[in-house]
């Protein structure tokens, strides 16, 4: 089974929630999967290889959270070229704002120009729809987690 890193970017604790609850799905279905709250480079890299799922709540204009903001960082400036690394991306946001998911989406373009695989869609919820995330996304993560290797 797959070996799965969640990365996670929160503001309130709703991605957070999102990325316990992916752990425990991807778990019951064989795979290995450990949850980052405060992701460094170095949790990262045990992933090149693998699969990383990114949850992400979005602040401001579109940006990344504070506790993300970093990680996302050291992978722009530091990695620039990763062909082995399969991921996913759960994108939280509030379509009233302009940027909608601007974090996730951020995520996704930049591990697409180095050259990640994204695997599946990117899933984004918005919270005017959505109050309770994970009714959204643990019917995506138990089709996601099926596709991995």
């Amino acid at each position: 089974m797959a070996k799965i890193g969640i990365f996670v970017g929160t503001m309130y604790g709703n991605a957070l929630l999102v990325a316990d609850e992916a752990e425990a799905i991807l778990r019951g279905q064989g795979h290995s999967a450990t949850v980052y709250e405060d992701p460094e480079l170095n949790d990262w890299r045990q992933y090149e290889n693998d699969y990383v799922l990114v949850v992400t709540s979005t602040t401001g204009q579109g940006d990344v959270p504070e506790s993300i903001a970093p990680l996302y960082q050291s992978i722009k400036d530091q990695l620039g070229y990763q062909p082995g690394l399969r991921y996913g991306v759960i994108a939280l946001g509030d379509s009233t704002y302009k940027n909608f998911c601007g974090a996730g989406k951020h995520f996704d373009a930049l591990l697409t120009d180095q050259k990640a695989v994204r695997v599946g869609d990117m899933l984004m919820i918005d919270a005017n729809d959505y109050p309770e995330p994970e009714v959204v996304s643990n019917p995506w993560v138990e089709s996601w987690g099926a596709l991995l290797k």
